[in-house]
């Protein structure tokens, strides 16, 4: 049975049981809780949980779903096995305050059994410990002695409190070959019963209606009744990899397998997430998608492939599942553009960092790749550091997390050290004109800038040769240098040929002067010409991390009281800290209800200003200020949609939901009344 009939079939069959058949939600789901549809029943969760009337007492669907991103994350495993997918279709069929427990049991076994003609004897199912009702269900309809479980495998709930109860599973035997058990017993059918509300005590009551939440996975479905037990051998894939195979040149092979796995899962869930309206970016959804659409790029070239891949694979998905989905031949130009987009930007980024791992490989000892090597990655070239698991993952390789950790604390203190250390000689240093920084809001790779000074060995140097450590002033730069609480930018020095000349590891500012702290690859002079190009990635997070600070700060003064006020901070691209006037420690519930507002406001996407005004002006409107900072006359203002205001002369994002998330990791006191809380944002926090 082709995949397309097995859809078919499973809508015909509910047809008939007087179901409302409807087409699928889109993959943006109308919930600020996810990313992505992630389950069937997403588009009806408020039927479900009582807060919506439903339209119909029967229905049944085949949902679009797509699980990479927070709790509900199976990027990480595909290509690796032959059942995980980022992107999936979700079967369901869902009785509102209709058919409960019988009905729901007697339909699903009719189908597999009748219908689809399973074996009964490769089946079991599983039910609840207290629900004797559905065991005995089992007994008379299918002959089966139930296997009773606890709530971990079958209670739902749809969170601490509301409507709940057990649920009945159905796994089919793939076989003696799978050892592992979980291997060989796959569920292909789950039927929750919704019969409970249980309140903020954890008591129990009947619910006044009664419903039914089903979820089959169609990918699982086809793989079985064409009897394969791997779901990329089915025909719901096997021609987007023959597609893949005339595009890349290079047949699969059992040694590249993984890589076509990759390539047309992640070609699914691209494809159908750009159709439905997301669009790629560093932020929320869209950064889940770039992230996808580039790890697919990566198994591309480990097929020998460059250039365009998933634009050119996008119009054989078309072809394969535009029937079911008209949005994607609706959409088809918009979504190739878009991919071809994302694809040209990301090329020139990988070769760089993928060239030094090609090099750093063979040098691995213990199939552990140097803390070192991963931050330099990150620190020069922008990868993150799950990019580079990603990568490395095909080699049996792990990361030194613990030493990529350490090397950036390493950096952090090496900053702190050489600023008390060289701040006095640059001091010294009278006659240099004050940097033109008014470019760090704006960077511009190709801004081009004068040296006028060069401190190597705490001695000011006319030339400075390759391997130099050195700190280097220019007469403009678009480099934010470290103050107001915000670490400095990391980049490169480049002849105007684009050549590098210096690896950047951050910006400092000593007076009115910005100095470029780092090692040199080329010789440089006084008087020399260089393009400044800072790390946009770094930047972007450290961005993220500064605006999230204010939102912290907010949420803090609502949470706890409005005498909450700053008394320090340290923003950095991968973590917060932040001091601020409390005298007691939080309790477990405010910081869970801070953390919870925080991203409450970065998912309402508010639009973040950046105003400059007169001192006088900022007061008048009501902005926050440090308690012990100096401003001129002119100071710059930053808010967010109607719940921050302040004072604030770093980089910040333009709205609130390209911080993604934010994690509150720690909370304790460092003097009397004082208190500091360091919180993980963006990616970081996922």
């Amino acid at each position: 049975m082709k995949y397309n009939d097995v859809r078919k079939t499973f809508l015909d069959f509910f047809k008939e049981k007087n179901h409302v058949i409807v087409p699928s939600a889109s993959l943006i789901p109308n919930d600020p809780t996810l990313l992505f549809t992630v389950a069937g029943m997403v588009p009806w969760k408020g039927i479900l949980q009582g807060t919506e009337p439903a339209f119909a007492p029967r229905v049944a669907d085949v949902q679009k779903c797509i699980r990479a991103g927070g709790k509900h994350n199976d990027l990480d495993e595909v290509g690796f096995d032959g059942r995980h997918h980022t992107f999936f279709e979700m079967l369901g069929n869902w009785s509102f305050g209709d058919y409960f427990k019988e009905g729901a049991i007697e339909m699903s076994w009719e189908l597999l059994t009748k219908v689809l003609k399973l074996d009964p004897k490769r089946m079991r199912v599983t039910t609840h410990i207290s629900d004797d009702e559905s065991t005995e269900i089992w007994r008379r309809v299918a002959g089966k002695d139930a296997i009773r479980l606890g709530d971990k495998d079958n209670w739902w709930s749809a969170g601490d409190t509301g409507p709940c109860g057990p649920c009945t599973e159905i796994f089919y035997d793939f076989g003696e070959d799978f050892q592992n058990e979980d291997d060989r017993w796959v569920e292909i059918w789950n039927d929750v019963f919704m019969q409970y509300d249980r309140d903020a005590n954890g008591n129990l009551s009947p619910l006044p209606k009664q419903n039914v939440d089903t979820g089959a996975g169609l990918e699982r479905w086809v793989a079985l009744l064409q009897g394969k037990t791997d779901n990329y051998d089915t025909d719901l894939f096997q021609n987007l990899i023959h597609a893949t195979e005339d595009i890349v040149g290079v047949k699969k092979t059992d040694e590249n397998v993984s890589a076509f796995k990759v390539i047309v899962d992640h070609m699914r869930a691209v494809g159908f997430a750009i159709a439905d309206g997301v669009i790629p970016s560093n932020t929320d959804r869209g950064y889940v998608i770039r992230r996808i659409l580039r790890r697919a790029m990566r198994y591309g070239q480990i097929l020998g492939h460059r250039g365009a891949l998933l634009s050119k694979l996008y119009p054989q998905l078309v072809t394969e599942m535009g029937d079911a989905y008209p949005e994607l031949a609706r959409e088809e130009k918009r979504v190739v553009e878009i991919i071809q987009n994302e694809e040209n930007a990301f090329s020139e980024m990988l070769q760089n960092g993928i060239k030094l791992l090609d090099n750093e490989i063979p040098n691995v000892q213990n199939g552990i790749l140097s803390g070192d090597v991963a931050f330099k990655l990150f620190d020069t070239y922008g990868f993150p550091l799950d990019l580079t698991q990603i990568i490395l993952r095909e080699h049996n390789i792990d990361v030194d997390v613990a030493g990529f950790e350490r090397a950036m604390q390493e950096q952090k203190e090496r900053s702190r050290a050489n600023t008390k250390g060289t701040r006095t000689l640059w001091e010294s240093q009278t006659e240099l004109v004050p940097t033109d920084d008014s470019y760090k809001y704006a960077p511009d790779d190709k801004l081009e800038s004068r040296v006028l000074a060069i401190l190597h060995n705490d001695e000011f140097v006319s030339s400075a040769n390759p391997g130099d450590d050195v700190e280097v002033a220019l007469d403009k730069t678009n480099f934010y240098g470290t103050q107001g609480g915000q670490v400095g930018d990391s980049g490169e020095l480049a002849n105007p040929n684009g050549a590098t000349l210096m690896n950047v590891t951050e910006a400092a500012h000593v007076g009115n002067v910005v100095i470029h702290r780092g090692q040199l690859t080329e010789k440089i002079s006084v008087g020399d010409t260089v393009v400044t190009r800072i790390n946009k990635n770094t930047r972007q997070q450290t961005a993220r991390a500064h605006t999230a600070t204010h939102l912290l700060q907010a949420a803090l003064q609502h949470v706890l009281n409005e005498d909450v006020h700053q008394r320090g901070s340290k923003v950095s691209p991968d973590s917060v800290r932040f001091d601020f006037s409390f005298g007691r420690a939080m309790t477990d519930d405010e910081k869970r209800a801070t953390e919870d507002l925080i991203n409450k406001w970065i998912n309402a996407d508010m639009p973040v200003s950046h105003e400059e005004m007169s001192l006088d002006a900022a007061k008048q409107r009501g902005a926050t200020a440090l308690f012990d900072e100096k401003y001129g006359d002119t100071v710059k203002v930053i808010t967010a949609g109607d719940v921050s205001c302040e004072l604030c002369g770093g980089t910040h994002v333009y709205h609130t939901g390209e911080i993604i998330r934010a994690r509150i990791n720690k909370e304790k006191s460092i003097s009397s009344g004082i208190r500091r809380i360091t919180m993980s944002v963006g990616t970081m926090a996922e």
